[in-house]
């Protein structure tokens, strides 16, 4: 089956205006199987409380059956569990948890899906696309800013873009590409599954639910049509000055010369995400003085060159050891205050295990923090990590019983014993 999807990516690359009008017939059970195999079945269940497990006991006649169900046109997938996941405002962020059957169909669609539109996505979207991610994103940005004549950095951030999602619109991007009904009645049947929320059905009116194996190819096709595909081709040519953008899902930047442009620009997007159904999180958005020439504008008006946040970096202005200008990173405070309150949590929840196993824990925890944020200039953001959860430790430790366990001479003699991973720099965003 893979070969087939390869064969749809090339002629898909070859011929830029093809549409592609009967593919639907490629979610069969041979692929249905293939995505069985590679699913991870240690996810939550949906409503129907069905493992990947129970499902593969039978999953010769389960598939049999799936596949006449769909070739009949009588598919139709379950109500989606949505709980509500806790954020650092307070607030919370809805997720989905769909059954397993539907999750088998959802992927063989993304499988499908991307292999028509990834040849059509800009190099400048980042996110949810094969060899690309978070590091190369940031290198990216990177060189727009330290190799062009950036003045002025746009971070934008959408509400709450994957639940407001427009359904018609999805299917109209989709059909730019794909014009098979029986592709098109998948789509819609899938957005409109609706939830089950405290034992309620509630119809899915709009979004694309995260959770879902779909969402990200979705989000994508989304982004590509609303921001990307009209920044390239219809904002770009019409400036006179430098502007580019980078995109991961729905966190971008947009990187201008002149100030001018970039006030238009961010009136006219406001407008462009309306027509569309989304909304620009104003509070979150701002347009920073940032880029080569920022320190020296800004010290002349008395005051610091600004910082913008992404990707869980806050970026700022700086200089390498020879004088010249260099854009740097730190762990951005939300970010590392939330992940030090989460790890606080888990080592109060591992205290009554054997010292050996919560070390262990501890340091996976650690190896995982130093792979993303162990990047260029963040050494000391790390170090701060690595010090918080030795304090954390200590802490726990120290209430496992009544008596105080630990001085710190022999917390830190313990830890010579039994060490914690050291920080460490992985990634170089010159690299």
């Amino acid at each position: 089956m893979g070969t087939k999807l390869e064969r749809i990516s090339q002629l898909s690359t070859e011929n830029p205006e093809m549409v592609f009008t009967s593919i639907g017939h490629m979610i069969n059970k041979e692929l249905l199987k293939e995505c069985h195999e590679k699913m991870d079945g240690d996810k939550a269940v949906g409503i129907d409380g069905i493992t990947k497990e129970e499902y593969g006991k039978n999953l010769e006649e389960n598939l049999d059956k799936l596949v006449e169900r769909l070739k009949k046109k009588s598919y139709k997938p379950q109500p989606a569990r949505q709980v509500e996941i806790p954020k650092d405002n307070g607030k919370t962020r809805p997720l989905r948890i769909y059954c397993y059957e539907d999750k088998l169909v959802q992927e063989a669609l993304r499988r499908l899906l991307e292999a028509v539109f990834e040849p059509h996505f800009y190099e400048e979207m980042m996110g949810f696309r094969p060899n690309r991610g978070c590091h190369k994103a940031l290198r990216r940005l990177n060189g727009m800013i330290e190799e062009h004549p950036t003045n002025y950095v746009l971070d934008a951030d959408i509400k709450g873009f994957f639940g407001h999602i427009d359904h018609e619109w999805t299917v109209k991007f989709i059909e730019n590409r794909i014009k098979d009904p029986n592709i098109t009645r998948l789509v819609r049947r899938m957005l409109k599954a609706g939830i089950m929320k405290d034992f309620r059905y509630e119809e899915a009116e709009e979004g694309s639910g995260q959770g879902s194996v779909c969402s990200p190819i979705i989000a994508n096709i989304y982004m590509h049509y609303v921001l990307i595909r009209w920044f390239k081709e219809k904002v770009k040519p019409c400036l006179r000055g430098y502007a580019e953008i980078i995109v991961y899902a729905d966190d971008f930047v947009c990187c201008f010369q002149y100030k001018k442009e970039a006030e238009e620009f961010y009136e006219r997007l406001k407008q462009r995400m309306k027509h569309f159904g989304l909304e620009l999180e104003e509070s979150k958005s701002r347009l920073t003085e940032f880029g080569r020439y920022a320190q020296e504008q800004c010290g002349k008006k008395g005051k610091k060159p600004g910082t913008f946040t992404f990707l869980g970096f806050t970026h700022y202005c700086s200089k390498s050891r020879n004088g010249k200008f260099r854009v740097k990173r730190k762990t951005s405070r939300k970010k590392f205050a939330k992940k030090c309150r989460e790890v606080h949590r888990e080592i109060a929840k591992m205290r009554i295990l054997p010292l050996a196993q919560i070390i262990k824990k501890l340091n996976q925890i650690l190896a995982g923090y130093y792979h993303y944020y162990g990047i260029t200039d963040n050494f000391k953001g790390i170090n701060d990590f690595c010090y918080r959860v030795r304090r954390s430790l200590f802490y726990w430790l120290n209430r496992r019983s009544q008596k105080k366990s630990y001085t710190w001479e022999a917390f830190n003699a313990m830890l010579k014993e039994y060490p914690l991973a050291h920080p460490e720099i992985y990634v170089s965003i010159y690299g």
